[in-house]
């Protein structure tokens, strides 16, 4: 049987979607994976959501069980043995707490790193508001939405089920290895956003190729509610 190695609650994931040449994402696509369009486009997603109740191998570690993230990833997909897996690849994900960036990169090969970082969640009555914040040389970067409080499903085949619903993740390590891990978690729920603010300077925090995405505006922007997810150890593809 498989074991987990990390289990969590991921909660109110907001994710601005841009569409981007399939140029810009080329040099990260990991060893035997290929990059997965939609309706014939490449994406990259930031996203920002809460790590709740975090426990490694059953055991919740002081001062990391909740914080904040925010992530830029994009999409690929791989054929295993016929069978096509799509999954996720992360240019850099963001974190408030050392700790969490030695455990994650020496065990998973991902890209962390640590900046001073907010977040809030407010029922406003007739809406929701969502926001994550992270400082980056001493200015504040953000990632805000404004939703309906009426959720549901997403819709199989939709753009949605496209961008947020992956059980699998790839690590780029070297031109002939990739590290691969499973994420269990049930089909989320989706808000409709109805305001939303990505105020990022992606040039700086993720490097200058990326900068084309500061004054982009994302072809989607919506807020999934999440819910416990499990995250399995990786495994090594050559």
């Amino acid at each position: 049987m498989e074991i987990h190695f990390l289990r969590a609650e991921w909660n109110n994931l907001i994710m601005a979607n841009f569409v981007v040449p399939k140029e810009l994402l080329l040099p990260y696509v990991p060893y035997k994976t290929e990059l997965d369009f939609f309706e014939g486009n490449s994406y990259a997603s930031l996203v920002g959501y809460m790590f709740l109740n975090t426990k490694i191998h059953g055991f919740s570690i002081p001062f990391h069980i909740n914080f904040e993230e925010v992530d830029l990833r994009f999409y690929v997909k791989l054929n295993d043995h016929g069978h096509w897996k799509r999954g996720v690849v992360f240019i850099k994900k963001i974190v408030p707490r050392q700790g969490i960036l030695l455990m994650a990169n020496n065990l998973y090969g991902e890209k962390y790193t640590t900046m001073k970082m907010n977040h809030y969640h407010v029922d406003k009555g007739e809406c929701l508001e969502a926001g994550y914040e992270w400082e980056y040389k001493n200015k504040w970067n953000q990632l805000v939405a404004k939703t309906d409080k009426k959720s549901a499903l997403i819709c199989k085949a939709s753009h949605e089920e496209f961008i947020a619903d992956h059980y699998w993740g790839y690590t780029k390590s070297g031109d002939t290895r990739t590290y691969e891990y499973s994420v269990e978690h049930p089909v989320w729920e989706i808000l409709k956003v109805i305001e939303y603010s990505v105020n990022c300077d992606f040039g700086s925090i993720y490097g200058k190729r990326f900068s084309v995405l500061n004054k982009a505006k994302p072809q989607s922007v919506f807020l999934t509610r999440g819910s416990e997810v499990k995250v399995h150890r990786k495994k090594v593809i050559e």
